[in-house]
Order: structure tokens, then sequence, then C-alpha cells
């Protein structure tokens, strides 16, 4: 099974999700998605980046958030279910464990 990657130039993920190319340039400084080039002119996103974005533009017009109170809220929320995702993982170790014993 091969994995598809969608990519997107400046301009086409600015058209695909509504921001403009200021309030990308801002959204990047913040670290809330990464192009996967360095330079600005070669800047390439790819679709997780325009799935994060959609995200990030829910908070900001559900939440009222600026752009760095995005940026800590989708930290936070991936810390979040980083840390679910860990507590799953040693339940189910836990549980294995016991069901040893």
């Amino acid at each position: 099974m091969s994995t598809v990657t969608i990519t997107f130039t400046v301009t086409e993920f600015c058209l695909h999700t509504g921001v403009s190319e200021d309030e990308l340039n801002e959204i990047v400084g913040l670290g809330v998605i990464e192009p996967h080039e360095d330079e600005h002119s070669c800047w390439q996103f790819d679709d997780r980046a325009a799935a994060i974005m959609q995200r990030a533009l829910r908070l900001r017009r559900e939440l009222a958030l600026d752009w760095h109170g995005i940026a800590v809220a989708l930290t936070l929320l991936e810390e979040n279910a980083q840390l679910r995702q860990e507590n799953r993982r040693l339940q189910q170790r836990l549980f294995r464990f016991i069901s040893h014993v």
C-alpha cells in the first residue's frame, strides 16, 4: 500500500485555507505549521499542514484567539493527545501484566 501526500504552494495553501500570505508568515513564524523548505519562495505545505490550519481556524473562529493563543492551544491539544495515547498504552501493558500474574 502506498501513501499519497498532497502538497500546496503558498498561493494554493492560502486559497485552500482562506488565510492571507501575511497571516501564513505569522503562523509559520509561530510554529503552528511548518513548510517543507526553509526559503519562503520555495515553501510547500502538505495535507497535514492544511488539516492543522483548519483546526487553527476553527479555534480562531470559535474561541476568538489570536495566532499566538492558537499556537499555544494547538501545542496543548497535541500534548494532551500524546498523553492520552501513552496512558492507553500503559493501561494495556498493565492489564497484560496483571493477566499473566
